[in-house]
């Protein structure tokens, strides 16, 4: 053993109070790729919370039960199915997802929002020119209400929801992936038939 060697052993040694090894203590941390539940439902609630400061929401529904509307809208739940979810009535889901600005065209298919959006006309008088009943001419009104805000806005609710929820689905898909593909990489070549 050289001088330098040596001298390298008697600074690991006081450094180790004396011990032959040293184990550093692992923390289980997370990549990017897998969302922590906790903060997307944190980054939800503040894009939520902003919303109701900033728009003064009319919706019967809790905090909670909004989450659960953004959250069923971009699982492609229908509002019929989170009406059930939150057994309320399918049209309270509909508001909600309004004030949330989470709608788009198809939410109002029968009639033209462009043209609908500034006419002073009463519902009766729209539904007769458009040969719908009121009711969808109501519906119509608030969707193109609700999109009219969101461009206001320049859409930054909705693309705030985009981002923490429209990419949740592929992150956990390629966290997945990356999963399959480290333990593919640690196990490649292995013998798997060994006898003992």
């Amino acid at each position: 053993m050289n001088e330098k060697t040596a001298e390298l052993r008697d600074i690991f040694t006081s450094v180790t109070d004396g011990e032959d090894t040293v184990t550093e203590s692992q923390e289980d941390t997370r990549g990017s790729l897998e969302k922590d539940e906790r903060t997307v439902e944190q980054r939800l609630k503040t894009v939520v919370g902003q919303m109701q400061e900033r728009y003064g929401f009319e919706t019967p529904l809790s905090e909670d039960e909004l989450l659960t509307v953004a959250k069923g809208y971009y699982d492609d739940k229908s509002d019929g199915e989170l009406a059930d979810d939150l057994e309320v009535d399918e049209t309270v889901v509909f508001e909600a997802r309004v004030e949330l600005h989470l709608v788009d065209d198809e939410d109002a298919e029968t009639v033209d929002l462009v043209a609908i959006r500034d006419r002073e006309e009463d519902d009766a008088t729209l539904a007769a020119e458009y040969d719908v009943d009121e009711a969808t001419i109501r519906r119509a009104r608030q969707v193109a209400a609700g999109k009219a805000e969101s461009r206001a806005a320049n859409d930054r609710y909705r693309d705030e929801f985009d981002s923490i929820l429209g990419d949740s689905e592929l992150s956990a898909r390629m966290a997945s992936d990356v999963r399959e593909d480290g333990l593919e990489d640690a196990t490649e070549g292995m013998e798997t038939d060994v006898s003992l």
